[in-house]
């Protein structure tokens, strides 16, 4: 079992920045990717970003493309989201996933089994 818990969500301003992390523990191996996920009021949760836990493959939304930026500390067991010029449409529940497919889920979230409880960024005009 993996457990997630994210942090670092909040209120801002639009065109500001935040950064979420989300820590993982509960296991002596790594995932093959992480991800971060989000669900805005009466929509559906929609994929993010994701990144390999070892390798480099990346993948974003087109909508984040450019704004986002996913990392990760193996150390640390960490996964961050730096998200820069927020914008309204932005606001939504962030969730983190884990999954043991790789090297990249192809955004999909039925190959995530494990899932952080979410975060709220909500972006005011």
């Amino acid at each position: 079992q993996v457990q997630l818990v994210e942090s670092g969500g909040g209120l801002v301003q639009a065109g500001g920045s935040l950064t979420l992390s989300c820590a993982a523990s509960g296991r002596t191996f790594g995932p093959a990717v992480m991800g971060w996920f989000r669900q805005a009021p009466g929509k559906e949760r929609e994929f993010v970003a994701e990144i390999n836990w070892t390798g480099p493959s990346i993948d974003y939304a087109d909508s984040v493309k450019g704004r986002f930026t996913i990392s990760r500390n193996n150390t640390k067991s960490t996964l961050y989201l730096q998200v820069n010029s927020l914008q309204p449409e932005d606001t939504a529940v962030y969730y983190c996933a884990a999954s043991d497919y790789g090297p990249l889920s192809g955004r999909n979230a039925k190959k995530y089994a494990y899932w952080g409880q979410g975060t709220q960024v909500t972006v005011s005009s």
